[in-house]
């Protein structure tokens, strides 16, 4: 991994054109939990920013923050300080159902919990974010068969997430994720629960995905046998981007 120093911007790039340019650009965030001595400082000045249509790998050990900086990029909390941008908008600047109109159409989301909906078949997972944005069910179906086909799981639609394995459980996931075509694909720890040889499939089919759907995509993981998937890897420790470079 070639190191390039912290992921800030170039002082003689204005703000405005680094907004405009990439994906997600983050600057100075800070987010705390609790009050007084019993605090927990998760992010304590976050400055890093990922560039459109790449697969960026977001790197550090259990509590270095990842999970509260994917959460907070994709609106689901709200910093303490800081700005957060993605595709060209700031965050601060969109009430709740701004909010939720970003996270509908602009963000997908994967966990490492699947979270599928077990009464519903992998076809029917994967339409649930078309059918919440009430889409023709001739166009529904289109785009739910072309997916399973992305994730290579065309031959398992009718198949419920407890008949299938966590591998493609989480591809399902995936694809789900796509459904709406979405800008940027927020991953969470993603091969958390699979074994090694399935999420080194995982993390081939989100590079995959980034090149197929022109999606850009930030994966967390504590895993460095994953990085060599990403273009570049972010960095993160004790709640700030100690580390910036290729994958």
């Amino acid at each position: 991994m070639a190191i390039e120093g912290t992921a800030v911007a170039s002082a003689d790039v204005a703000p405005e054109a680094e907004e405009a340019e990439a994906m997600v650009v983050v600057k100075d965030l800070h987010r705390s939990y609790g009050l007084g001595t019993g605090a927990v400082h998760a992010l304590r000045g976050v400055t890093c920013s990922v560039p459109r249509g790449e697969l960026v790998a977001l790197r550090g050990r259990s509590g270095s923050g990842k999970t509260t900086l994917l959460n907070l990029i994709g609106g689901l909390d709200t910093p303490d300080s800081g700005r957060i941008t993605v595709d060209g908008t700031p965050l601060a600047d969109l009430k709740e159902n701004g909010l939720l109109t970003m996270r509908r159409d602009r963000i997908g989301f994967v966990f490492q919990t699947f979270g599928l909906i077990p009464i519903l078949s992998a076809a029917e997972n994967v339409g649930v974010p078309l059918r919440l944005r009430k889409v023709p069910a001739r166009e529904r179906e289109a785009r739910v068969a072309l997916l399973l086909s992305l994730v290579g799981l065309a031959d398992h639609a009718a198949q419920r997430p407890g008949e299938l394995s966590g591998g493609q459980q989480q591809r399902v996931a995936i694809a789900r994720a796509l459904a709406n075509r979405p800008a940027l694909l927020l991953a969470d720890e993603p091969t958390g629960q699979l074994d090694a040889e399935t999420g080194l499939e995982v993390m081939e089919l989100l590079r995959a995905v980034v090149r197929s759907e022109g999606v850009t995509a930030l994966v967390a993981t504590h895993d460095a046998t994953l990085l060599t998937f990403a273009d570049r890897v972010l960095e993160l420790g004790d709640g700030v981007v100690t580390l910036a470079g290729d994958g």
